[in-house]
């Protein structure tokens, strides 16, 4: 298959993503360590510790290196196309037979060169997953030689690039596992991404490869410090430092979906539609659970703050909010910041709705004159939708429920500092697919992933308002 322009574009702009990519989850191992080190009053690190920021750092400066190749090569690779539309299109006009055309061209063009190989599954051949998923089946249900060497081909490349993460991919059946191409999570991050609001606007940390909890040690009883009575004398050396070890499990996430001989063989994208479906319903659980599991989700641990009122409006419901703010940094005395008021879409365009004649007596930074807030008018699950009129940023999240108090009608809103909310993912995101055949000419599609998630490191870091004035907005 001839190689275009369009094609190297594409896997140069997933060459840069998967480096700004390597470039942020260096970064974030740094500030885990160093959060983890002032967490624990430690004035230095430990020769482990130094020796993971050190390889971060190394790691990052490629990354660096890497994204800035990246870019240098998108842009050559658009200049040559662009040169050669323009060369296509003075050919068309002068009506320039192409064997003739070839024939003249300079020696150098024709001399053959090795270049890098292009992937076995590329955004190219299988832009949405479809000749892959196409493969798996074949392979497994009409032992498609030419599948399997494919299938084979693309494990070889995935043992290179993500080798310490192939041995999570075998199952315990009779098929081993098969690891979904990366650019295929990549393109689907902005569907999936669209499902997850809060957990993409969290800290998120590199899952540990092996075991089934994530240890953070917590000061529990911090050290004394007083004024020396005289000189000379005993300084205090009580109470001494003691921790607790806070305990966060590993959850797998999964879902499957069995579909018939028939639907495969006969049927018209049923491919891409399964793809599509289950990594979104896999980002939807995540979210879902982070926010709403009971005793360690967000709903859960957060600190209420009641907000009853019969006529609610925006003027009596933000100082609520600021409330919010101003007890989680109470809690959390500067070792992070209360950065985002999670709410339901129906209460962030109910706010939109609201009409005022006053205006914060303390201008805020990002916010215009005589406006109250600022709105990004992003798509959902795009990122941050808005400022409120302390500057806070809005996340839209539908995962909240609407069915809380006596009414079964209300929902909630929750005051967060993005620092203390913590996500552990595998770093390549990898979800794997199995294939069983059943004697009713059925076929199982299973897809998990590891993560974990924390938001309980300081008591009260976390806010919500909940209460009848947060019962279904009326647009009115």
């Amino acid at each position: 298959m001839t190689t275009t322009f369009d094609d190297l574009i594409i896997s140069a702009e997933a060459e840069e993503t998967q480096a700004i990519r390597r470039r942020e989850k260096a970064l974030a191992t740094v500030k885990y360590i160093h959060g983890k080190a002032k967490q624990e009053a430690r004035a230095k690190l430990t020769p482990d510790e130094n020796a993971e920021v050190a390889a971060a750092m190394e790691t990052h400066a490629r990354a660096e290196e890497d994204v800035a190749g990246a870019k240098e090569k998108i842009a050559q690779l658009k200049a040559a196309k662009a040169a050669e539309e323009r060369h296509d299109a003075a050919m068309l006009e002068r009506r320039v037979d192409p064997v003739t055309a070839q024939s003249q061209k300079a020696a150098y063009d024709q001399v053959a060169r090795v270049g890098r190989e292009e992937r076995t599954y590329h955004r190219g051949n299988c832009r949405k997953g479809s000749e892959f998923l196409r493969d798996v089946l074949s392979a497994q249900l009409n032992r498609d030689f030419e599948a399997e060497q494919r299938l084979a081909r693309h494990m070889q490349e995935e043992r290179v690039e993500r080798g310490q993460y192939l041995e999570r991919a075998v199952g315990t059946g009779g098929f081993a596992g098969l690891v979904v191409p990366q650019y295929l999570t990549e393109m689907y991050a902005p569907a999936v991404a669209a499902r997850r609001p809060f957990a993409d606007a969290m800290t998120k940390l590199p899952l540990p490869a092996k075991g089934m909890t994530v240890n953070i040690s917590r000061i529990t009883t911090p050290t004394g410090v007083g004024n020396q009575a005289t000189e000379n004398t005993t300084v205090t050396n009580t109470p001494e430092i003691d921790d607790t070890l806070l305990t966060i499990p590993v959850q797998t996430a999964a879902g499957s979906q069995t579909l018939s001989r028939q639907a495969i063989d006969r049927g018209l994208g049923v491919e891409d539609v399964t793809m599509s479906d289950m990594q979104r319903r896999y980002a939807t659980n995540l979210d879902s659970t982070i926010i709403n599991q009971a005793s360690t989700g967000l709903s859960a641990i957060a600190q209420l703050i009641t907000t009853d009122d019969a006529s609610p409006t925006g003027a009596k419901l933000y100082p609520k909010i600021l409330q919010g703010a101003s007890q989680s940094e109470a809690a959390l005395l500067g070792q992070a910041n209360p950065d985002i008021a999670v709410m339901h879409s129906r209460r962030w365009y109910w706010l939109q709705s609201q009409m005022v004649s006053t205006w914060p007596l303390i201008g805020q930074p990002g916010i215009p004159a005589q406006n109250g807030g600022v709105n990004y008018a992003e798509r959902y699950g795009g990122g941050f939708r808005g400022l409120l009129p302390n500057g806070m940023a809005a996340v839209i999240d539908n995962n909240i429920v609407t069915n809380l108090g006596a009414g079964t009608n209300q929902d909630e809103i929750y005051v967060a500092p993005t620092e203390e909310s913590y996500l552990w993912e595998d770093p390549d995101a990898p979800q794997f697919i199995r294939v069983d055949q059943a004697k009713q000419l059925s076929v199982d599609l299973v897809l998990y992933g590891y993560y974990a998630y924390t938001m309980a490191r300081y008591t009260n870091s976390h806010q919500k308002l909940s209460g009848t004035a947060l019962v279904t907005p009326a647009f009115t």
